[in-house]
């Protein structure tokens, strides 16, 4: 599951390289950073990866998600630091989905 999460993601970042000013791009690492600190974009490109990662991930798995929640308050590291931690992230929400139903 692991690996088709960091595909959609992957195909997110590339979707959103696109769209972004020459100079500007998010690597396709695991550590590299998303948001926050060392991140490199700001609000509303973090809003159009957020768009496209939910759309890859229901492409991939056939799954609505929504990534930004309620759960997220509880989290002591944010899942949008890095590749990294949205995939593990990505991995939750989605074996929390596969358990409701």
């Amino acid at each position: 599951m692991e690996e088709r999460i960091l595909k959609a993601v992957y195909h997110a970042i590339d979707e959103l390289n696109a769209q972004l000013p020459p100079g500007v791009s998010v690597e396709k690492t695991m550590d590299a950073p998303l948001y926050g600190v060392a991140g490199k974009l700001e609000s509303l490109d973090f809003v159009t990866l957020v768009m496209e990662v939910e759309e890859k991930i229901k492409a991939e798995f056939g799954v609505d998600i929504t990534i930004a929640d309620e759960h997220l308050l509880s989290k002591q590291q944010s899942p949008f630091s890095s590749v990294r931690t949205l995939t593990e992230y990505l991995e939750e929400v989605l074996n929390q989905n596969n358990n409701a139903t």
